[in-house]
């Protein structure tokens, strides 16, 4: 595929989705910017796993920035079970089970697409060139048919509204776009364009995704004496808060292995056949209790 002469700017958390959106726009476009975002987020590791990425790329050869914006101010006024400041409980479970609402961060992509918005403009301004803002949500975080889902700021009216409001609070907005390619799919859609994309940029998908975090929930395993078969002071997926669930089902539709590593709670390693096991279980029973 030739590439397409635009920017674009990509808000990259560190995550499966939007390291999938990575590889897409890396295959479209001829300079690309990652923005992202330190809000607070229990998380933060996810930081780290984004900054891996983004060298393990640029080792590969290619053309990237990446920066961090840190919304220092703004994370102990915010109530959520993601973000670190007691404000709320996080619950685990099936990612659309209720339980779910407890990761919601108040209007957070609204805070992202905005602050990237801006500086896609500012790239059109030292550019003279058009941009694109790209932000990694999906219908599984909300189905715009269904109007289910537990993340509606990252449904596709609220993306259309949003592009609408930047359009006309701004100058230049006409050489700047909205770019969320997956609002059509859901998680394993993302991951299935994902590997597509690891084959065309040459790539292996398993040097990719073992350099995301997907877990709300993750687990650090210290310096202590143990079990010599994991690294310590590092830290790891857990495979029991919702945000991992969906990544692994997702992984198991498609009939390969996430090559992340996943830990109980104590820090033992956990077989990805147990971590299937249990992902296939809550899924089931989820799917049985919305049955009528």
């Amino acid at each position: 595929m030739q590439k397409q002469k635009d920017h674009v700017v990509v808000s990259l958390s560190g995550g499966m989705d939007s390291s999938t959106l990575l590889l897409r726009c890396l295959n479209e476009y001829q300079s690309v910017t990652c923005i992202s975002f330190d809000y607070g987020q229990k998380h933060r590791v996810e930081l780290e796993r984004a900054q891996s990425l983004v060298k393990y790329l640029q080792d590969q050869g290619f053309e990237l920035t990446h920066q961090i914006i840190t919304l220092g101010g703004l994370s102990n006024l915010l109530v959520s079970g993601l973000v670190d400041n007691g404000s709320m409980e996080m619950k685990k479970g099936h990612y659309a089970h209720e339980n779910a609402l407890t990761t919601v961060v108040p209007n957070r992509n609204a805070i992202f697409a905005s602050i990237t918005y801006a500086i896609a403009l500012s790239v059109v301004k030292r550019t003279g060139e058009s941009c694109k803002i790209a932000l990694g949500t999906h219908m599984g975080d909300f189905n715009n048919k269904t109007q289910t889902g537990i993340y509606p700021d990252c449904s596709e009216d609220f993306r259309v509204a949003l592009e609408h409001a930047f359009k006309i609070g701004n100058w230049d907005s006409d050489k700047v776009d909205y770019y969320a390619p997956y609002n059509i799919t859901d998680k394993t859609g993302v991951l299935e364009d994902g590997i597509e994309c690891c084959k065309k940029l040459g790539l292996d998908y398993k040097e990719i995704y073992s350099r995301t975090m997907t877990s709300y929930a993750p687990i650090y395993v210290g310096f202590i004496d143990g079990d010599d078969s994991i690294e310590k002071g590092v830290w790891y997926s857990d495979y029991q808060s919702g945000s991992s669930i969906e990544r692994i089902i997702s992984f198991i539709k498609l009939g390969i292995e996430d090559p992340v590593q996943y830990v109980e709670e104590d820090g033992t390693l956990v077989s990805w056949e147990i971590v299937k096991e249990h992902a296939m279980k809550l899924e089931e029973e989820y799917l049985s209790s919305i049955k009528i």
